[in-house]
């Protein structure tokens, strides 16, 4: 085990370690913070102005394709999370000031915390392919056809994992890391601090996934679990977590999460409670009355009869409900965060943040994400947008995807090709000159590169080419 494993630090210095400014992949030395404008908030600008964020804007949260305005994007998902992530961030740390016997750090404020969550939080649904989750389950479901096995064989069990349990948390930290601004040269440069409050998930799919066995005829035989670092990433990981002193996990051989961490994914369900809910409403999915009762349970309140007022819309009457249950949540989960702090430090805190929250409020999150479940992950005109959505990223995967093993720059390799595959690497070469890449005889590496050029893709780009490719020359949706 690493030095940084065996977390012999006291926790005024761990807490300062996790805060660290330094820039992954860069070899210059963190500033001083003596600036209004520090490292973290240049982090909050990078992450704004780059091409990946700007994506989101076209990105499913939770309905694709959707033509109606006003429903949620990853974009505007994006940025409520952060605004959430921000307040926890603030008050967390105002109240781990005051418990800390020395207080924050020398040169850290509640200010640089909160914006240290708060982009984090912009940035944690980053890595996320068309068609949002169910584009996740497409390129697993396409990657586990038996058609794919002969390919998979030829990858290490690491490499294979990475592509059967495809996760967009391990994409955005690849984006992160390698793919934005200085490709395979550190990426976007993020400052350690903000990337390991961005990591929900600090390790590689062999971590979580220790009891997969190998492919066979029929598919995997264990359901894989989520995880944030691709196996082509497993360097960087590694220097975080070094920066960083983050404990080895309990749990497997990976990292556990850093503290802020535990923030983001608070801000993530909150939104998720509060926000998400209210889309299920404008589509006619969900009542008034669904919403504003889970709303009053968080709130700590049971009234005898819900009604909408007569004076106010239901859009004004959630709103002004929502701003009330936001209130305690970020006042019960940051005294969560507190309590729990030294657990946090020693990487052994079960569940998340809300699990060691009141009653209602682990009621209230509870009960949203059921009625998610049961009203809108499962309506049918979700489900029909989700089978289109899956077959589109298949289309463009059955017609990319093989030029990994066919279209490096070998002669041999290049007088295979067919003429529609040389037509898809033109297609294709831009991305690849781009990032300053090349089809190789590293087939591993090429899937990534496609994957990168897939993913990258908002939901109106992949379905206008998927399309396209099929010989479909219709209005967009």
């Amino acid at each position: 085990m690493s030095s940084y494993g065996k977390q012999t630090l006291n926790p005024s210095i761990r807490w300062a370690k996790l805060f660290n400014a330094q820039r992954l992949g860069s070899t210059k030395k963190a500033p001083v913070q003596d600036s209004a404008r520090t490292s973290f908030h240049k982090d909050y600008d990078r992450l704004v102005f780059s091409h990946s964020f700007r994506q989101l804007n076209q990105k499913t949260q939770v309905h694709p394709l959707t033509n109606q305005l006003g429903i949620h994007t990853r974009l505007t998902h994006s940025l409520e999370v952060s605004c959430i992530g921000r307040s926890l961030g603030m008050m967390a740390a105002e109240k781990l000031h005051e418990k800390l016997g020395n207080g924050l750090p020398a040169g850290v404020s509640p200010a640089d915390v909160g914006v240290i969550v708060q982009a984090a939080c912009l940035a944690h649904d980053i890595g996320n392919p068309p068609f949002g989750h169910a584009g996740e389950y497409a390129i697993r479901d396409w990657f586990m056809h038996p058609d794919r096995q002969p390919v998979l064989q030829g990858l290490s069990s690491n490499e294979q994992l990475d592509l059967l349990a495809y996760e967009g948390n391990a994409q955005g930290f690849r984006l992160l890391a390698r793919n934005e601004h200085h490709p395979d040269k550190g990426g976007m440069r993020l400052t350690c601090a903000t990337l390991g409050a961005f990591m929900k998930y600090p390790w590689l799919a062999t971590h979580s996934n220790s009891t997969y066995q190998s492919i066979h005829s029929g598919g995997i035989s264990t359901k894989v679990q989520k995880f944030g670092c691709f196996y082509s990433e497993a360097a960087q990981l590694e220097e975080l977590a070094a920066c960083l002193h983050l404990p080895r996990s309990s749990q497997h051989d990976g990292f556990a999460r850093h503290p802020l961490a535990y923030l983001l994914e608070a801000a993530d369900d909150i939104c998720y409670a509060l926000i998400d809910l209210e889309d299920g409403i404008n589509l006619n999915m969900l009542t008034y009355v669904d919403v504003a009762a889970i709303f009053y349970e968080l709130i700590g309140e049971r009234p005898s009869s819900i009604a909408l007022p007569t004076q106010l819309s239901a859009r004004q009457s959630l709103a002004s409900l929502r701003a009330r249950a936001m209130m305690r949540l970020v006042n019960t989960v940051t005294d969560a965060f507190v309590a729990n702090s030294d657990t946090m430090l020693a990487g052994t805190l079960d569940g998340s943040l809300f699990a060691h929250c009141e009653a209602n409020v682990q009621n209230g999150i509870n009960q949203a994400k059921q009625l998610a479940r049961e009203q809108i992950f499962n309506h049918p005109s979700k489900v029909r947008m989700e089978l289109m959505a899956n077959q589109c990223l298949h289309r463009l995967l059955d017609a990319f995807m093989p030029l990994a093993w066919t279209g490096n720059e070998t002669t041999s390799a290049s007088q295979s090709m067919s003429f529609e595959q040389q037509r898809l690497l033109r297609l294709l070469q831009p991305h690849l000159d781009e990032h300053r890449r090349v089809l190789s005889d590293n087939i591993y590496h090429n899937i990534l590169n496609i994957l990168d050029f897939v993913t990258g893709m908002n939901d109106h780009e992949a379905y206008r080419l998927a399309q396209e490719l099929q010989g479909h020359w219709g209005t967009m949706v």
